[in-house]
């Protein structure tokens, strides 16, 4: 079950960002525990404050989240649990489907994701050398083709 803009209470927040640090111990290899905890009070805002905010329910626990500002996802992650069910192609889809999405950003250390988007349709257009935090972390700027 998908739900759009659900109420973003703290309880909520709190158990998206269980479900985010969960994803990117999966797949975000480059970062360690440090990083990680400098980073939750900021996925915690950006949760809170993101335009759209789209979770993929099952059994009514979130499995995985989406967060859309204007055309541009500004986050995707799925639980390791949900890893290949095709959760996070559904979101994308729906993402450009109904709120014609066009862009992501990308960490370049994360292979695995550069790849499913490529594998949906978006290219690589622009590269930075560190992350909107400024941190060592480049960045693959992708849109839709």
């Amino acid at each position: 079950m998908i739900t759009i803009n659900p109420d973003r209470t703290d309880t909520f927040i709190d158990a998206l960002t269980v479900l985010w640090e969960a994803s990117v111990c999966a797949t975000h290899h480059f970062l360690n525990e440090d990083d990680i905890q400098k980073l939750t009070p900021l996925v915690k805002m950006g949760l809170s404050g993101i335009e759209t905010l789209i979770v993929a329910n099952d059994n009514h626990t979130p499995v995985a989240f989406m967060g859309i500002e204007k055309n541009k996802i500004e986050m995707l992650f799925v639980s390791p649990t949900h890893f290949g069910k095709g959760i996070g192609r559904k979101l994308v889809e729906l993402a450009i489907a109904q709120y014609d999405v066009r862009y992501v950003d990308v960490n370049e250390q994360n292979p695995q994701a550069t790849g499913f988007y490529r594998h949906i349709g978006f290219e690589v257009f622009e590269r930075t050398e560190l992350d909107e935090q400024g941190n060592p972390f480049p960045i693959l700027k992708m849109k839709l083709c």
